[in-house]
């Protein structure tokens, strides 16, 4: 059982999804219909499932420009509602690709934006002019078949303003097609959880998670508090809906709008009663699908080793039994009696994957020397070994596996630690302003010339509760500040200060929101590193769901340098190890090493994570859900990992960090 991403052509989305090649085809590419229809028994709404976002977003827009075709040469025009959200902006890239191929024209087409961000300072903050941007302006739609609500209806006359809107598309024939997002919260448009079935064109008070989203699509600081949007209702009232979903952090809202009940808190659940539904997905998206994620429960499997290990962990949630002492009968109860006639009996499948798992359990993270490594993660030679390990933000290593990079210090390797990005974005106005404070009463003490930067900060800060205008300076020190505490807690899990690299890469650099595209030079800092240090193990995060999106550009950078140097010597004697922790964990069926902490260890892993206090306390992208930050979760996330294992009948320990391999060259059929 393996991972393996494929690197991807500069510039694009790399949330590729690591099951990739641990999952079957015919699970989400049925030969034929019959099969089709075995398989989604348990869906209530049609989707296409693809094996990439750009896969799917080339399908998406396909399926408009044959509704567009359809409609004009039946009808003379087609009336169509677009949405706003990232996931739709790639279909809207397609459709462009598609009409200079002149497979489409919107000449015919009339337009009606789904929704309007409320009036804000920031004029650019315009669902219109986003749509613009990515569609309206790159064909040959007319202006004037162009409608949007008018961003001053959150302030006056919303509703004169709303019931007119709808109107308009009541008066030009009401909609042939609605393409639009489904969001992660299982919103659709700005329709928020709570929104009834037959909702109306209204304002809406944005939550925490839509203004997230809005500040990532718009790469800004804020976000307004309301939108104006068409409801539930007017949108099922379409003949045709298209929607789609990306990524893993779409998971489960695509699950329970397919596989779910209808209800309020999942809007897009009620798509499950319009006929004419189409949700297009990418595997990441489709990961809780029945028929992904547990395929024997819909069809007779092609059993490997990975998926035996995941029923088998399925199972024994379902049974409440750990590993050993699943019985005939309970394979027999639950629909996997295809494992017991091909291993003869449950206790062979147990032994396997009991011992499976218990594999992966070691304390010797970079292999124990002079040991027998056959079923060890790691090899024992050579020894010591030279570890690179990739940190994002100055945070990441030491928030998600600290623990082992203790063991790996303590058991005499040479652990070297390179910080991609200084982090400035997430220290706090608050953070800033004391450690000015501190530089200031420094200076003055020692009779320093005080600095210019100090006294205009020091007037900014006091002066305002916020900055959204950070200039290089002030980026600078606030990511001096994380980086200074990571250089602390390095230490304190043994990592000298000259073992930390300050990659400082370009994409975030140079961009004033730290979300530049990666280029060639991000790729070239990595690869240099790596030509450099030569190292035995490289450990780089694989966290792609965060909200500002440090982790997917920093990995992608490392794929494609990993990818460049393949081929090196010196990397047929390394061994690539993918980490999670501060937005996600691995599902245990997917983990290959597992790191044990005592209490005394994780306690230290937690003494480390407090030395970085601008995050402990008061950081961005706190849980909306649960309000705990990142480094809270991927605690949580290390206990829950344990106590999973101790349910399977292993080992119990306090904690457990885990890793998946990268490998480059796998077996699709292993």
């Amino acid at each position: 059982m393996f991972c393996f991403f494929k690197a991807r052509e500069m510039n694009t989305d790399l949330k590729t999804n690591i099951k990739f090649y641990q999952v079957s085809s015919r699970y989400y590419r049925p030969e034929n219909e019959i099969e089709l229809a075995s398989l989604t028994r348990y869906e209530k709404v049609p989707a296409t499932v693809m094996e990439s976002a750009d896969e799917g977003a080339r399908e998406a827009a396909l399926d408009v420009a044959r509704v567009i075709n359809e409609c004009v040469e039946q009808q003379g025009q087609c009336v169509i509602g677009f949405d706003s959200g990232r996931y739709v902006l790639k279909v809207y890239d397609e459709l462009v690709k598609l009409y200079f191929a002149d497979k489409v024209s919107f000449a015919d087409v009339v337009a009606f934006n789904l929704s309007e961000l409320g009036s804000t300072e920031d004029e650019s903050l315009s669902i219109n002019k986003l749509i613009s941007e990515h569609l309206y302006a790159k064909v040959d739609i007319e202006p004037d078949r162009i409608h949007s609500l008018s961003r001053l209806a959150a302030n006056e006359n919303v509703h004169r303003q709303c019931k007119a809107y709808e109107r308009e598309i009541i008066d030009a024939g009401g909609f042939d097609l609605v393409l639009c997002d489904l969001t992660p919260d299982g919103s659709l448009a700005y329709n928020e959880p709570g929104s009834a079935r037959n909702s109306a064109c209204r304002l809406m008070l944005l939550g925490n998670e839509s203004r997230a989203r809005v500040a990532e699509v718009f790469q800004s600081d804020t976000a307004p508090k309301t939108a104006v949007t068409l409801g539930i209702g007017n949108i099922l009232t379409a003949k045709r809906i298209i929607c789609v979903a990306w990524d893993e952090d779409s998971a489960a809202a695509l699950f329970n709008t397919i596989e779910g009940k209808m209800t309020d808190l999942v809007p897009a659940s009620f798509l499950q009663v319009h006929d004419e539904v189409k949700i297009y997905a990418d595997l990441d998206a489709a990961s809780r699908l029945t028929r992904i994620s547990y395929p024997w429960k819909v069809t007779s499997c092609e059993w490997n080793d990975h998926l035996i290990r995941r029923a088998i962990v399925w199972l024994c949630e379902q049974t409440g039994k750990p590993v050993l002492k699943l019985t005939n009968e309970d394979y027999n109860d639950y629909g996997l009696s295809e494992l017991v006639a091909l291993y003869d009996s449950a206790y062979n499948v147990n032994i396997k994957i009991f011992n499976d798992l218990q594999h992966t359990i070691t304390g010797w993270p970079g292999g124990k020397p002079n040991a027998d490594d056959t079923y060890r993660p790691e090899r024992a030679v050579p020894y010591p070994k030279r570890v690179l390990i990739f940190s994002p933000h100055p945070d990441d290593a030491i928030v998600s596996m600290g623990g082992t990079v203790r063991r790996l210090v303590q058991q005499g390797h040479d652990v070297r630690i390179a910080i991609q990005t200084d982090g400035d974005v997430a220290v706090s106005d608050d953070d800033l302003m004391r450690s000015v404070l501190l530089a200031d009463r420094l200076t003055k003490h020692f009779e320093g010339q005080a600095f210019t930067f100090i006294e205009e900060t020091l007037t900014k800060l006091i002066g305002n509760t916020t900055t959204n205008d950070d200039n290089d300076n002030m980026r600078y020190f606030k990511g001096s500040i994380l980086l200074s505490e990571a250089m602390v807690a390095c230490r304190r899990m043994g990592v000298p200060r000259k073992n930390l690299y300050d990659l400082r890469m370009p994409f975030y650099v140079n961009d004033p929101r730290g979300q530049g595209k990666i280029t060639d030079a991000d790729v070239k800092v990595i690869q240099d590193l790596i030509t450099e240090v030569k190292p035995h193990q490289i450990f780089f995060d694989n966290d792609l769901v965060d909200p500002n999106g440090t982790h997917v550009r920093a990995t992608g950078a490392v794929m494609h340098a990993l990818e460049n140097l393949k081929d090196e010597p010196f990397m047929s004697d390394c061994r690539v190890w993918m980490y999670r922790g501060q937005w996600g964990q691995w599902d245990v069926d997917h983990v290959e090493m597992a790191v044990p902490m005592s209490p005394e260890e994780f306690g230290d892993k937690r003494d480390a994570i407090l030395k970085f206090h601008s995050q402990i306390h008061d950081a961005p992208f706190r849980s909306s859900a649960d309000g705990k930050l990142p480094w809270q979760r991927s605690i949580d996330r290390n206990r829950d990992l344990a106590e999973k294992y101790q349910q399977l009948g292993l080992a119990t320990y306090e904690a457990i960090e885990a890793f998946v391999q990268y490998r480059f060259h796998p077996d699709k059929d292993e």
